[in-house]
C-alpha cells in the first residue's frame, strides 16, 4: 500500500509521527507536505495529495492542518476526491464504508497523535460497502461533473 501525506506549518510534528507510524506498518508514504515552520498555505499540500490520489499514483491520502478543514476543502476541489475530516475513529470507518473516502484529514489543534493513529487505523481497515451507498457516490460524481443536481421529480 502507498499513501500520500500532506500538511501545513502547524502540523509538522503530527505529520512526522503519523508518517513514521504508517511506515512502521509497512506502508510506503509519499510526503508532499512541509517540514518548515515558516507559514505554509495548506491548499498547496492538499492539492498535491489529491492529485496523487486522483491520478492513481497512491492508494489514498492523509492530510493534516490546524483543524483538518481547510486542507480537506482544497483536496475536495480535485475531481474524484472524497476527503473527510475526522476527529474520532467512528467517522473515519464510516466515511470509507459509506462514502468510499480516498483521503482523510484531521487537525493537530483538535486531536492528539494517539487519536490520529486510531483514526488512520480504522480508515485503513474499513472497506467500502457499495450497494445502497453507490447511488449517493454516483450523485456526488454527477455534481462534480455537471456542478448541479437534476431536479427531483
Amino acid at each position: 500500500m502507498k499513501l500520500a501525506i500532506g500538511n501545513d506549518h502547524v502540523a509538522i510534528e503530527m505529520k512526522n509521527e503519523i508518517k513514521a507510524y504508517l511506515e512502521s506498518k509497512g506502508i510506503e508514504v509519499i510526503d508532499v507536505g512541509t517540514n518548515s515552520p515558516e507559514r505554509f498555505n495548506y491548499p498547496i499540500s492538499g492539492y498535491k495529495v489529491a492529485k496523487l490520489v486522483a491520478g492513481g499514483e497512491v492508494d489514498g491520502g492523509v492530510l493534516i492542518c490546524g483543524t483538518g478543514v481547510g486542507i480537506s476543502l482544497s483536496a475536495n476541489k480535485v475531481h474524484g476526491i472524497r476527503a473527510c475530516v475526522c476527529s474520532e475513529p467512528y467517522t473515519a470507518r464510516l466515511s470509507k464504508q459509506h462514502n468510499n473516502t480516498n483521503i482523510i484529514a484531521f487537525g493537530t489543534r483538535v486531536i492528539g497523535v494517539e487519536t490520529a493513529k486510531m483514526i488512520v487505523d480504522e480508515w485503513l481497515a474499513a472497506e467500502y460497502e457499495g450497494g445502497r451507498h453507490q447511488t449517493r457516490i454516483d450523485m456526488l460524481a454527477e455534481i462534480e461533473t455537471t456542478q448541479h443536481l437534476k431536479a427531483a421529480e
